[in-house]
């Protein structure tokens, strides 16, 4: 069955760094669409970044230059690089996956993780 174990979430303080790993399996992973996800006042989660089957990125503003998102094909894990990291950052963190060509923020994924918690302290 699909699975998506996300790890890498921490505890920083305010300008450190974090990078959570997204591992996948039960699907071809190089063919999904993939995505970090967290909660966000008024909505259950918002988009932080996607990435497509190639490897076309795109981000939320609150996270565009401080944020990088990545994919490993061959060893079936998605990354997401967080620099620069503010205390507004601080929250469990989603990885997701949906098998279409529309990689966008606000579409509609079909599988998720458990989450990784981030804390970013001022």
């Amino acid at each position: 069955q699909v699975q998506l174990v996300e790890s890498g979430g921490g505890s920083v303080q305010a300008g450190g760094s974090l990078k959570l790993s997204c591992a996948a399996s039960g699907f071809t992973f190089s063919t999904y669409c993939m995505g970090w996800f967290r909660p966000a006042p008024g909505k259950e989660r918002e988009g932080v970044a996607t990435i497509d089957n190639n490897r076309r990125t795109r981000y939320a503003d609150a996270v565009k230059g401080r944020f990088t998102i990545s994919r490993d094909n061959d060893k079936n894990t998605l990354y997401l690089q967080m620099d620069a990291l503010k205390p507004e950052d601080s929250a469990r963190y989603f990885c997701a996956a949906k098998s279409d060509v529309y990689c966008n923020l606000y579409d509609l994924f079909t599988y998720w993780g458990q989450g990784t918690q981030v804390s970013v302290s001022s």
